[in-house]
């Protein structure tokens, strides 16, 4: 695409910025509603979050496990994400190959996710269909390790490594991921293994290691349901005690690991080869895990600094001095920690030094400085605008039930979580930045085969 020039860009900038501090001065801000709950559990231990939302006649069933890969030990990787592809395989009352068939036939979808930090499992579709969800969930909860053989391990083993192909060694810049959790976090960190595991302990994993992983983690007392949309709470509840109420629970469910912030006192500085075009740079900073109080105001550093078209550094990187086709800040966190990272991949006949030297100034610029009220503007209007896209969908807002209730113990709490944004200042932004990104860092540099030459050998450098 051809880009505008700097002297319209600057124009067009000025006048959002203007529009924002408008906006935000003179609208009261949108009030986030509420997500309407009934709360109870099972004598078995299952946690059950019950959402009425009338306004279609749709479903969805959100089953999280409080299992991901950081309750894996090093050496035994990668189950959690094994077990989210096994739990499609059938259990005691449901034969291989049957589970999608009759969602499909109901006329619903389904699919599951693992991450570090917890499993998920989901079905959505018209309410009609809620009983047979219902149903399937329990039994593959409650039944089935008696289906679980050595084929089944062998033929998922398989499927896993061949999406890690699909995803990480086939893909440009895979692995870069797993290569920066490696080196920011110590090895035995929960967090320092990506989630999809090492293929040799999946590949040395026998039956009996995976059955007892099973056992420690898949049980109604370690696992949150929650049911929203078009139904009503009694029925609800009436259903999940039918079919989950005899699943039995675990007593010795094992314990969640505790947040474990790392900090570096200097930059760990890497290169990585690859089938690649183009070089890409990463920075990356240990920060904090989701809901501590520094979260908002990094998010809001992100969003400022790399968040998109209006960011700082996509201003000026690529439109302005156009030395850059793409680069973008995010902060993610999790359970136990979180990162701030930037990544840029610099533009045909440019260096990512040259790059490198442009987010070094602006960084410094920052840590000095700290941002404007019209960037701060924005920054909250862009999450505001994110929490209301979150609650416009029944399992958006399922999905924000469970987050709250793993993380804050609390699933009333969506209007609390957008509040925190909305207080943030101009001097807490400026104080996390100095906090968490004056610190060391990981500095990574995917460069085409055979150009290690194009490498950063630190910062900008």
């Amino acid at each position: 695409m051809r880009y505008p020039h700097a002297p319209t860009l600057a124009r067009s900038v000025a006048a959002l910025a203007l529009a924002a501090c408008v906006l935000n001065a003179n609208a009261t801000a949108q009030q986030i509603p509420r997500i309407q709950f009934t709360k109870f559990s099972l004598p078995n231990g299952l946690e059950v979050i019950v959402h009425e939302d009338h306004s279609t006649p749709i479903v969805a069933v959100d089953t999280w496990y409080h299992v991901g890969s950081a309750s894996e030990k090093p050496g035994r990787t990668g189950f959690a994400h094994l077990f989210e592809h096994v739990m499609f395989m059938g259990s005691k009352n449901v034969p291989q190959g049957t589970f999608d068939k009759l969602l499909e036939s109901s006329g619903a979808d389904n699919n599951g996710s693992t991450t570090e930090d917890r499993t998920n499992y989901y079905e959505t579709g018209p309410s009609n269909m809620l009983p047979l969800a219902l149903w399937l969930d329990a039994d593959r909860m409650g039944w089935l390790l008696p289906t679980m053989d050595q084929a089944k391990l062998d033929a998922q083993r398989g499927v896993v490594k061949e999406e890690r192909n699909q995803r990480v060694d086939n893909v440009p810049y895979g692995k870069a991921s797993e290569t920066i959790s490696a080196a920011l976090y110590p090895k035995t960190h929960p967090y320092s293994w990506p989630v999809v595991g090492s293929m040799a302990d999946l590949s040395a994993a026998s039956l009996t290691d995976v059955q007892e992983f099973f056992k420690l983690y898949y049980a109604p007392n370690n696992a949150t349901l929650v049911v929203a949309g078009d139904v009503k709470t009694d029925s609800v509840k009436a259903l999940v005690t039918k079919y989950f109420g005899d699943v039995p629970r675990n007593p010795n469910i094992a314990p969640h690991p505790a947040p474990q912030l790392v900090s570096r006192a200097t930059d760990t500085v890497l290169v990585l080869e690859d089938r690649v075009q183009l070089p890409r740079i990463y920075y990356v900073w240990p920060t904090v895990q989701g809901f501590h109080a520094d979260e908002a105001p990094l998010d809001h550093f992100a969003a400022i600094l790399g968040g998109g078209r209006t960011s700082r550094l996509y201003r000026k990187l690529v439109y302005e001095m156009q030395i850059a086709s793409d680069v973008l800040a995010t902060h993610p966190t999790g359970n136990l920690s979180g990162t701030f990272e930037i990544v840029a991949t610099p533009a045909p006949g440019h260096t990512p030094a040259e790059v490198a030297k442009v987010i070094d100034d602006e960084l410094k610029n920052v840590l000095a400085a700290g941002v404007t009220d019209a960037e701060l503007a924005r920054a909250r209007n862009s999450r505001r605008a994110s929490f209301l896209n979150g609650l416009s969908s029944i399992l958006g807002k399922a999905e924000q039930l469970q987050l709250y209730n793993d993380q804050v113990k609390n699933p009333d709490y969506v209007q609390q979580d957008a509040a925190r944004y909305e207080k943030v200042t101009r001097a807490d932004i400026q104080r996390v930045a100095n906090q968490y990104l004056s610190k060391g860092k990981v500095v990574l540099t995917v460069v085409p085969q055979g150009k290690k030459d194009l490498a950063l050998t630190g910062g900008g450098k």
